[in-house]
């Protein structure tokens, strides 16, 4: 893939997770507390089963609010390994990524072999 191509695909990428984070945004995720966001003006009036809902559809939105940060910042992090000319080559050992990879997550950053060590490595890493 070309770098003109790469550009232009990862900032259609940019701009369609840019979209969908402004519209977690428009919900106050991120500024309410949970009781705040709850829709009763207390808790104490809300049947528990209620509140338990709205508490597990609040915690989902913000962890798919997490994950397209993370997605904004792999993408961020393939345009400026674009504009220093290492883009396309897999940062654990400066391999070319495969072009098909490219196309299919123009923000790779490792080709497949070492995305699987990279995924083991971060679920190691996870509190338990």
């Amino acid at each position: 893939m070309d770098a003109d191509e790469a550009r232009r695909r990862l900032d259609a990428e940019r701009a369609r997770l840019n979209e969908v984070k402004d519209d977690f945004d428009v919900d106050h995720l991120t500024e309410e507390s949970e009781d705040e966001n709850l829709s009763e003006l207390s808790a104490v009036d809300q049947h528990q089963a209620d509140v338990g809902t709205e508490t597990f559809e609040r915690e989902k939105d913000l962890s798919i609010l997490e994950q397209i940060e993370a997605e904004l910042a792999d993408v961020e992090h393939a345009l400026k390994r674009l504009d220093d000319g290492t883009y396309g080559t897999c940062e654990f050992d400066n391999k070319p990524i495969p072009e098909e990879r490219l196309e299919a997550l123009p923000a790779a950053r490792f080709c497949v072999e070492h995305q699987a060590e990279a995924e083991r490595q971060a679920a190691r890493a996870r509190p338990e």
